[in-house]
C-alpha cells in the first residue's frame, strides 16, 4: 500500500469529549464503518490510523499504462441525530482521484450530496461539512475513486462528528475546526495561548476558559514590511444555505494602525463585508489586551460561503488583534432584523394566471396570456409544451411606437438577486428594443438587460444578476418602433432567487443521481451497447435532417440534449440509455423529463424500470407528437435496486429523430399540474 505522511496537525488530533456517534480515528478498527459489498473494499492500514483505496497494479501488467477504474463506498453505522452537527474529515488524495461525501436517509433512493473534492495533496487535509438534523436514521456515505494511473490512492485518516455548526470554533483543538490562514509572507494569524507568551506581549487569558492555557487566534503587526499588509483567517466553506447570527469575541490593542473586518467569500471569490471594527472606544484602550469585546452580526448565505476575518496593518506599529469563540445561531441577532426574503413570490409559469405580475394600464398595448397549438410557425409554452405563456406583439395598429410593460412584485433593497426567464422572439429586425428588463424604484427606471441577438424562434433562457440599494420592481418592456420592425415577444417561466446567478445555477454543486440536463455530459448515464442498433447522440442546435428533431435544447435553448439520429439506422432499431443503479425505497418516486418527437416517420419512445435483469414498461408514446418540447411525468415504485432506461425506436423513415432533455428524479409522488383557462385568454397568435 502506498505510504502516507501525516501532517503534525493531523497526528495531533485528539478525541473531543463531545464527539458523536459516527466519529472514528481508525486506530485499531473501523468503528462500525463498512465497505459496500457491491464495490471495492476499503482497507484498514496494518498499523491502523487510516483506511485507503489504492490503484491495483498486477505483476503482469505494465505499471506505466492505464489501470482499471476502482470505486469504494464506505458506509457509517446508522446515526440518529435530530440536532445540527458538523462532520470533519481528514483525508488525502494522492496522484489522481476523487472523494464524495453524502447523507443517506433510510428508505430514500437518493443520497444528499454534502461535499466532493478532486484536489490532490502531499499531506493530510481537513474538510468540514454541515449535517442537518434528521428525525429518521441516516448514514454517512463516503465514495472514493483513486485514479487509473499507478500510485494513485485516496485515504481517510479521521472522521469527527460534533454537535453544532461547522462555523463554531473555540480553537482548543489542534485542527482549529478547519479554519485556515491565507498565508502572507509577513503577517499571519497564529495560535496563541497554551501558557506561552506571544511576541513579548502579555495576553493573559483566552476567552473560552479565561486562563493562560486556553487558546485563541491572533495577528501582530511586528513583521509588517509594506503599506496595508493583510492577514486573513478563513472558515471552512458552508455546505448548505444558512441564515442567522454569527458571534465572536475579539481584542485589539490601543494602536490605531490596524483595520479589522469580517467578510463572506463565495465560490466565485466575491467578498461581502459583514462588519468592521469601529474606533469609538479607542480612547479607553491601554497598551495590553485586557477585555474581550463581543460581536454579533447577521449572516445571510443563500449558498456556500466562507467567513473571512481580515486584519490590515499600515506599519510595524499597527498593533495586534485577537479573536476567540466563534459561534453561529439560526436565530438572527436582533428581533428587529428583517427575515430572509422569500424570492419565490416573483416566480411565475403563467399556468394558472399572472401570479403577482401586473400590467401597466397607461401603456397602449398589453401582455396576453395565451396557449397555442404548436406548429412550424409557432412554439408551445416552455413549462410543459402544452400550457400557457405571455405574448406581446403588434396588432397591425396604425399607431406605432407602443410599449408593453409587465411589472413584478416589489423586491427588498440591499440584496443581490438572480433573475431567470425564457423568451422567444419572432419578426424583429433590430432586437435591442424587442425585449428589455428594467428595475423600477419610485419613478426612476434603470435598464439592466436588453436582447441584442436575433432569436432562433425557440425558447432561450437568460440569467441576470442585479443588486439594488432600495426596494424595486422588475419590469419587462417590449417596444414596437415601426411597422417594419415589430413582431411577437413570448415570455415564460420567470424565477427569482437570492444571490449571484453563477452560484445559484446549481453548476457548482453535485447533482442528485438520475438528474441530468446534459450540459456537461451524460451525468452517469450509460449507453446499452449490447442491445442497441446505435447510440444516443449528444448535440446542440438543430438535428441534421430537415423536418424532424428539435431546433434547440429545452434547458437553455442554446445548450445540449440527447437524440436518436434516424438516418443511419434501420426501421425498428433502437437506442437505450441506462441510469446509474438507484436504491429502492418504500414510497413512490417521480420521474419527469422532456421529450421531442417531431417528424412524419417518428417511431416510439419508452421508459422502462430495469430490475433483476428484466425491463418493466413505465411509459410509452408512438408517432409524431409536437414540434415543441413536451413534458412527461412518470410515477413508479421499486423497493429494490433498479435502473431507469430511456429507449427510442426508429420509425419508418429518416424523419424519425427522437430527443430527450432535463431529466429530473425525486422521491415522493408526482405533483398534479392543473392548467385552467381564464377569461380573456387567447389561443391565437395574430
Amino acid at each position: 500500500m502506498l505510504a502516507f505522511y501525516l501532517l503534525t496537525f493531523a497526528g495531533a488530533i485528539q478525541a473531543h469529549n463531545q464527539l458523536l456517534q459516527g466519529s472514528c480515528n481508525f486506530e485499531s478498527n473501523t468503528c462500525g464503518y463498512t465497505s459496500d459489498a457491491d464495490f471495492t473494499s476499503w482497507t484498514l492500514h496494518k498499523d491502523g490510523r487510516f483506511v485507503a483505496l489504492d490503484t491495483a497494479v498486477s505483476d503482469d501488467q505494465d505499471k506505466t499504462g492505464p489501470q482499471r477504474e476502482i470505486t469504494g463506498v464506505l458506509l457509517s453505522p446508522a446515526l440518529e441525530q435530530d440536532e445540527w452537527s458538523c462532520l470533519r474529515l481528514v483525508y488525502q488524495i494522492t496522484g489522481w482521484g476523487s472523494l464524495e461525501v453524502s447523507q443517506r436517509t433510510e428508505g430514500k433512493s437518493f443520497d444528499r450530496p454534502l461535499w466532493s473534492s478532486q484536489e490532490p495533496s502531499d499531506s493530510w487535509v481537513i474538510s468540514s461539512m454541515d449535517l442537518q438534523g434528521s428525525t429518521e436514521p441516516y448514514r454517512v456515505v463516503i465514495e472514493g475513486k483513486p485514479g487509473r494511473s499507478a500510485g494513485s490512492s485516496v485515504a481517510i485518516f479521521e472522521i469527527h462528528i460534533i454537535p453544532g455548526y461547522c462555523l463554531d470554533c473555540d480553537f482548543e483543538e489542534s485542527h482549529l475546526c478547519g479554519y485556515s490562514n491565507q498565508w502572507n509572507a509577513n503577517v499571519n494569524w497564529y495560535v496563541g495561548g497554551g501558557g506561552t507568551q506571544i511576541l513579548n506581549n502579555n495576553i493573559p487569558n483566552d476567552h473560552t476558559y479565561n486562563n493562560r492555557t486556553g487558546h485563541l487566534m491572533y495577528v501582530d503587526s511586528v513583521y509588517t514590511k509594506t503599506f496595508k499588509e493583510v492577514a486573513k483567517l478563513v472558515s471552512p466553506m458552508t455546505t448548505v444555505p444558512m441564515s442567522g447570527c454569527l458571534s465572536f469575541q475579539y481584542q485589539r490593542s490601543a494602536e490605531r494602525g490596524s483595520l479589522f473586518s469580517v467578510f463572506t467569500k463565495d465560490r466565485l471569490g466575491q467578498y461581502q463585508e459583514l462588519w468592521r471594527a469601529g474606533a469609538e472606544n479607542q480612547s479607553d484602550w491601554r497598551g495590553t489586551l485586557e477585555e474581550w469585546i463581543p460581536v454579533q452580526v447577521d449572516l445571510k448565505a443563500p449558498y456556500s460561503v466562507q467567513v473571512v476575518f481580515e486584519v490590515s496593518f499600515n506599519s510595524p506599529r499597527g498593533g495586534r488583534v485577537a479573536i476567540d469563540d466563534i459561534s453561529f445561531s439560526p436565530e438572527f441577532c436582533s428581533t428587529d432584523t428583517e427575515p430572509t426574503f422569500d424570492p419565490s413570490i416573483a416566480n411565475c409559469d403563467f399556468e394558472s394566471g399572472f401570479c403577482r405580475y401586473i400590467q401597466d394600464q397607461v401603456m397602449l398595448s398589453s401582455w396576453r396570456r395565451v396557449s397555442v397549438t404548436p406548429n412550424i410557425f409557432r412554439n408551445g409554452d416552455h413549462t410543459t409544451g402544452a400550457g400557457y405563456f405571455l405574448l406581446a406583439h403588434s396588432r397591425l395598429s396604425p399607431r406605432f411606437g407602443y410599449v408593453s410593460r409587465l411589472m413584478g412584485p416589489t423586491l427588498p433593497g440591499n440584496t443581490k438577486y438572480c433573475l431567470r426567464f425564457y423568451f422567444s422572439l419572432r419578426g424583429y429586425n433590430q432586437t435591442d428594443q424587442a425585449l428589455a428588463v428594467h428595475l423600477q424604484h419610485g419613478s426612476v427606471q434603470e435598464k439592466i438587460w436588453t436582447q441584442g441577438e436575433k432569436s432562433r424562434e425557440i425558447w432561450i433562457t437568460t440569467d441576470i444578476t442585479f443588486q439594488t440599494s432600495q426596494p424595486a420592481r422588475v419590469v419587462f418592456v417590449s417596444t414596437c418602433r415601426s411597422f417594419w420592425d415589430c413582431g411577437s415577444v413570448a415570455l415564460d417561466d420567470i424565477s427569482v432567487s437570492l444571490g449571484d446567478c453563477e452560484l445559484t445555477a446549481g453548476l457548482l454543486s453535485p447533482s442528485l443521481p438520475g438528474n441530468c440536463n446534459f450540459e456537461a455530459g451524460l451525468c452517469g448515464y450509460t449507453q446499452d451497447r449490447q442491445s442497441d442498433g446505435a447510440d444516443w447522440e449528444w448535440r446542440r442546435g438543430p438535428t441534421p435532417t430537415s423536418y424532424t428533431g428539435p431546433r434547440g435544447d429545452h434547458t437553455t435553448g442554446l445548450g445540449y440534449y440527447l437524440y436518436m439520429e434516424a438516418s443511419p439506422m434501420l426501421p425498428g432499431q433502437r437506442v437505450r440509455l441506462l441510469s446509474r443503479p438507484l436504491r429502492g425505497s418504500r414510497g413512490p418516486q417521480c420521474l419527469r423529463f422532456f421529450y421531442h418527437m417531431y417528424g412524419s416517420g417518428t417511431g416510439r419512445l419508452s421508459v422502462h424500470l430495469h430490475r433483476d435483469g428484466e425491463d418493466a414498461l413505465l411509459w410509452q408514446l408512438s408517432g409524431e407528437q409536437s414540434i415543441t418540447w413536451r413534458r412527461a411525468t412518470v410515477e413508479y415504485q421499486s423497493d429494490s435496486q433498479h435502473q431507469i432506461v430511456f429507449e427510442a425506436t426508429r420509425g419508418s423513415s429518416v424523419r424519425s429523430d427522437i430527443a430527450i432533455d432535463d431529466i429530473f428524479l425525486e422521491g415522493g409522488p408526482c405533483p398534479e399540474l392543473e392548467i385552467k383557462a381564464t377569461v380573456g385568454t387567447s389561443n391565437e397568435i395574430e
